[in-house]
C-alpha cells in the first residue's frame, strides 16, 4: 500500500495528514514535502493527524524526529493526533512521546498549541 499526504496550513500551523503506510518507502517524500512547506509557508507549528495511517516503523520515527528538530529549531511546537493503537505503541516505545505532545483529534490539537478555531 502506498502513502496519501495532505498538507494544509490552518494560520501559522502546518497540518499533516498521512494515510496508508510510512516506511522506507515513503519516509523521504514525507520528509521532503513537510521541509518544503515548512520553509515555505509561515509556520510555527506542526500537527500530525495519523488517522488513516495503517503502518509505521522506524523510518516515520525518524521523519517525525527530523520535524520535530526542525520547527521546534524555530520555537515552534510539534503535536501528534489520531493514533492507532499500533502507532501509539511504536510511539511509547521509542520515547517521542516525552518530547511529543498528544491529542486525541486535530481540533484538540489545535487547542493545545492555542490556535483560534
Amino acid at each position: 500500500m502506498s502513502l496519501q499526504i495532505e498538507l494544509e496550513h490552518y494560520r501559522q500551523t502546518l497540518i499533516v495528514r498521512l494515510q496508508g503506510e510510512l516506511d522506507h518507502h515513503t519516509a523521504d517524500t514525507v520528509k521532503t514535502r513537510m521541509e518544503e512547506a515548512v520553509m515555505r509557508g509561515n509556520v510555527n507549528h506542526i500537527i500530525m493527524s495519523f488517522k488513516g495511517l495503517t503502518f509505521m516503523d522506524s523510518s516515520g520515527l525518524g521523519v517525525i524526529l527530523g520535524r520535530y528538530k526542525q520547527i521546534t529549531a524555530r520555537g515552534g511546537k510539534m503535536v501528534v493526533c489520531d493514533l492507532n493503537p499500533a502507532v501509539y505503541r511504536l510511539l511509547e516505545m521509542s520515547g517521542l512521546f516525552k518530547i511529543l505532545s498528544i491529542q486525541d483529534n486535530e481540533t484538540k490539537a489545535l487547542q493545545s498549541l492555542e490556535v483560534a478555531l
